[in-house]
């Protein structure tokens, strides 16, 4: 039986502090002034945040560090599914007896000390959790916030408040969302995306079901088919069917940010405007309205907050503008992500005064993703003028010869003009250098590093700029 996590005072111990996941626990542990230390490769503004707040944080992964505990109080050690088990300090706290944790372990003991709001689904996880969070937090509820993604609001991946309410993104990716029991849960949609610990879509639905029954009330999106089908929640919420609980009227989505009627069991609670693109993310707006009016927050207040939403890194972000090309960085991995963030862009680009190209920049998530859904990516980039594909970002998956990034963009091409390939990230931003034009939106998809990129293109883009004018748009 595994060990009850302690937060009395015990150290805890994390392999692979930096990640997105597991530096949002660590926040949260060092605000309660827990011992906390944990191990990188790499230093990243995340590990120097964590160790301004008080983490001791180490730039290798070897059994010393875990041994260092050996004389005292045998650390909580704390890992995700990408750590391996021959890890060396994983090993090291095997050997020593340490309770050892999976990452959704302490985040499930953290959620039963709240009154707990768990986002789950397969896409809309990280917006819709941090619409939530800064409803909660803006309407003065100071949420303890977990989630997946960096957020201005809060300057990070997670906020610790003195509320009772604890407001999570709940992970389906390795099957470890039936670990979570929520007040509130929500489930934006289930489709199949994680086919290295998933064989079918009935494995997926599975783990959504027990995450269901294991939430007191539950707020689902009846537009996914799956969602619609195999769950039976509380209260619904859609785009598109007026016997949801939430719906929307007199939709306006435009290049600055989308407007609409909300409806609340047949009766309009007023108009919504927010400065969020795509019809993808009102259906998230409509989950947060949903938890908002749970919780007891009335309508004119929700839209007077979510109308100053700016939105995760990484989800539609602006980077920057230069010589007249806009930079957004986006998240997408999934073929259906692709689909309604292009969607989005392609709405942006053709409300500029002169119609932008969209350039799509992909960079493939997993070879297992990759080759699951070759025919699904191929078809994905309709809104796109250009395409350019890299190799695969492994995501420490083996490399068993089955797909390549040549691969997928030669499938890409059979459904489009412009499908490029360019295999790393230094020939990518070459590549970029040369062919970019004034008045293009070059959006960056993956969740991998390709935005690596961006910053080095801006200044090469601002340096142009400087030197010249801007040449008249096409």
């Amino acid at each position: 039986m595994l060990e009850a996590v302690d937060f009395s005072g015990r150290p805890f111990h994390f392999i692979g502090i930096g990640g997105i996941g597991m530096s949002a626990l660590a926040h949260v542990l060092t605000q309660r002034l827990l011992p906390v230390s944990g191990s990188d490769l790499s230093s990243s503004n995340i590990t120097q945040r964590l160790e301004a707040q008080g983490a001791q944080i180490f730039l290798t992964q070897e059994a010393a560090n875990i041994a260092r505990f050996a004389q005292g109080i045998l650390p909580q050690v704390v890992c995700s599914t990408a750590i391996n088990p021959a890890n060396p300090e994983y090993r090291a706290a095997v050997e020593l007896g340490c309770p050892i944790f999976h990452r959704s372990d302490l985040l499930a003991a953290l959620m039963k000390q709240y009154q707990g709001i768990a986002i789950a689904g397969t896409h809309g996880k990280t917006t819709t959790s941090s619409m939530v969070g800064y409803l909660l937090l803006k309407a003065g509820l100071e949420p303890t916030i977990v989630i997946g993604g960096e957020v201005n609001a809060w300057e990070g991946n997670a906020y610790v408040g003195k509320g009772v309410h604890f407001v999570a993104e709940a992970d389906e990716s390795d099957g470890s969302l039936v670990k979570h029991s929520a007040q509130i849960g929500v489930i934006t949609n289930i489709e199949l995306d994680h086919p290295d610990h998933y064989t079918t879509l009935e494995q997926v639905i599975d783990t959504f079901q027990i995450f269901a029954r294991q939430c007191q009330q539950v707020i689902c999106c009846i537009d996914s088919p799956a969602v619609e089908k195999f769950i039976h929640p509380a209260i619904t919420y859609s785009l598109w069917q007026s016997t949801a609980d939430y719906t929307v009227d007199q939709v306006a989505y435009g290049a600055d940010g989308t407007s609409a009627l909300i409806i609340e069991r047949g009766q309009v609670l007023g108009r919504l405007n927010f400065p969020i693109l795509g019809e993808h993310n009102l259906s998230n707006a409509l989950a947060a309205i949903a938890v908002g009016r749970l919780v007891g927050l009335e309508f004119a207040q929700i839209a007077n907050i979510l109308a100053t939403f700016e939105g995760a890194r990484r989800r539609f972000e602006h980077r920057g503008e230069y010589n007249h090309i806009l930079f957004i960085d986006d998240y997408g991995h999934h073929p259906s992500e692709i689909q309604v963030t292009l969607a989005a862009a392609r709405l942006r680009a053709e409300s500029a005064t002169d119609p932008r190209r969209v350039v799509a920049v992909f960079q493939p998530h997993r070879y297992s993703r990759t080759l699951t859904f070759l025919s699904e990516f191929a078809a994905s980039f309709g809104n796109a003028d250009v395409v350019i594909t890299t190799d695969i970002y492994s995501a420490g998956e083996p490399d068993l010869g089955q797909i390549t990034g040549q691969q997928l963009a030669e499938a890409i091409a059979t459904h489009h003009p412009q499908s490029i390939y360019q295999p790393s990230l230094q020939t990518v931003s070459a590549y970029l250098m040369e062919t970019l034009l004034p008045g293009d939106l070059v959006l960056f998809l993956g969740a991998g590093n390709l935005n690596r990129v961006i910053p080095e293109l801006m200044t090469f883009y601002q340096k142009i700029e400087q030197k010249q004018p801007i040449p008249s748009l096409r």
